[in-house]
């Protein structure tokens, strides 16, 4: 084995694009996804925050197809929003996301990192987003943005 094999054994973000599975815990939902995982964001929305932001990554929505688990999914979507996220309706974990954000290349299907089977988190970089600001438009960055609590 090459170095280079053994570093995208080792490391996902190293391996390119590639089809991934994963999955809620129970294992009532699975799902397989092609993706690059070099290309991980976390993000700072007030969705993010509070559900413990561990990554995700986008793809287009014929990257990921769901296996398993139809009728096990329930999804929330913030009133008005065309963005939403399903969870496994047994164990409560949230394995995907789906939208359309034209500003951002149009449709969209998303995958929580930690959801994925064999990958270890740590391994991988992340790019941070300023979602609590709608600051959507600045783009990622390598560093998270900094934390201003919202006036009520």
């Amino acid at each position: 084995m090459t170095q280079t094999q053994n570093d995208s054994q080792q490391n996902p973000a190293k391996a390119g694009v590639r089809t991934y599975t994963g999955g809620c815990h129970c294992g009532a939902v699975r799902y397989e996804a092609t993706v690059n995982l070099a290309d991980v964001s976390r993000c700072n929305c007030t969705f993010c925050t509070k559900y413990g932001d561990g990554g995700s990554t986008s793809m287009k929505p014929e990257a990921f197809r769901l296996l398993k688990g139809q009728e096990d999914v329930t999804q929330y979507a913030r009133k008005g929003s065309p963005n939403s996220r399903s969870f496994c309706k047994h164990c409560g974990v949230m394995c995907f996301g789906a939208g359309d954000v034209p500003e951002l290349g149009g449709a969209f299907r998303s995958i929580h990192i930690g959801t994925l089977d064999d990958v270890d988190p740590s391994l991988l970089t992340y790019q941070y987003w300023d979602g609590r600001h709608d600051n959507w438009m600045a783009g990622s960055r390598s560093s998270p943005w900094p934390f201003q609590a919202t006036v009520s």
